[in-house]
């Protein structure tokens, strides 16, 4: 068996560590570049860069250790879930489709783009459109 190992002297990252002055101007170079990106990512006045605010919720955290999960649920069509609850509250996101969502009495429907707060009670999810529908689950809670 003949493995061919790569010649790490022949990489541009090994070239630069091997000359400490040479990774300080790269790393030099290269720094400023991060804060033009966060700049432009975070400045809503550029042309063509559209930042929506989809759901804002103030949320008390149960402790300062919180896992944080972002969920993908397909439903095919006319599937409800049976009652259940999450591991915690949090947005949830209407990626395709059209959902009836029903939680602590209350029944609402969402459809694609919209945004609802999920409270982590009991709950039931039903697919009332005709095609597969997609939900981004933002779930926090304790972590174990």
């Amino acid at each position: 068996m003949n493995q061919q190992n790569p010649d790490p002297k022949g990489c541009l990252l090994d070239k630069l560590m091997r000359s400490s002055a040479r990774f300080f101007i790269a790393v030099a170079l290269l720094l400023p570049l991060f804060f033009v990106v966060e700049t432009v990512s975070a400045d809503n006045s550029k042309p063509g860069l559209i930042r929506t605010t989809l759901m804002e919720n103030p949320v008390e955290l149960p402790s300062k250790s919180v896992n944080a999960k972002v969920i993908r649920v397909t439903f095919p069509p006319a599937f409800k879930t049976p009652w259940h609850t999450h591991d915690g509250p949090g947005p949830r996101y209407v990626v395709k489709g059209k959902l009836k969502v029903t939680e602590d009495g209350k029944v609402n429907t969402y459809s694609v783009g919209e945004v609802f707060w999920e409270s982590g009670k009991l709950m039931a999810v039903e697919n009332v459109g005709t095609e597969t529908a997609e939900l981004i689950i933002f779930e926090l809670a304790y972590s174990h």
